[in-house]
């Protein structure tokens, strides 16, 4: 079974080391562009906030994120590239992902990660309007939520309905 975001559909990790090839791709710029899809983006920031906890990852994916798009030739501009405000909500879905009893493997974790309302492309959109989210500002640094505070309770909720 596949997972699923709007529009897009993702082949599980078969194990770990899929996983790992894809953190440890990202972590030293080796990862092809056209394998860095949301799927990738919710490994690399799930593995960071497990590893380093939710504060010490927002600067690490900040860094890392903005350093592997240059390499790859993505500028991180008004546009494109880096975006504060998404990165930011990530970790703080992937770190409240944590805090509930999760599967101890690494695999299982990352794919019930994406496969959840907290790694779904449109969980953010519970919290942001999209007029607010893909303007230049929320881009470049942390614009709060226009729409309601950050709940778990409130991205649960929204599933129901969604």
């Amino acid at each position: 079974m596949g997972m699923t975001t709007p529009g897009r559909s993702f082949p599980r990790f078969v194990d770990e080391a899929a996983v790992q090839a894809v953190v440890d791709g990202f972590r030293n710029r080796t990862l092809p562009i056209e394998r860095w899809t949301h799927q990738a983006h919710l490994a690399v920031g799930l593995w960071h906030v497990r590893s380093f906890g939710e504060e010490a990852s927002k600067d690490l994916l900040r860094r890392g994120i903005s350093t592997y798009n240059e390499s790859v030739g993505v500028p991180n501009s008004d546009t494109r590239g880096y975006h504060e405000t998404v990165t930011m909500y990530f970790v703080w879905a992937a770190a409240r992902y944590l805090e509930t009893p999760r599967p101890p493997a690494l695999v299982d974790l990352v794919n019930d990660f994406v496969e959840s309302r907290h790694g779904s492309k449109d969980g953010i959109f519970v919290f942001w309007s999209r007029d607010l989210l893909l303007s230049t500002p929320a881009r470049r640094g942390w614009i709060e939520p226009d729409l309601r505070p950050l709940s778990v309770e409130a991205l649960l909720a929204a599933e129901a309905v969604a």
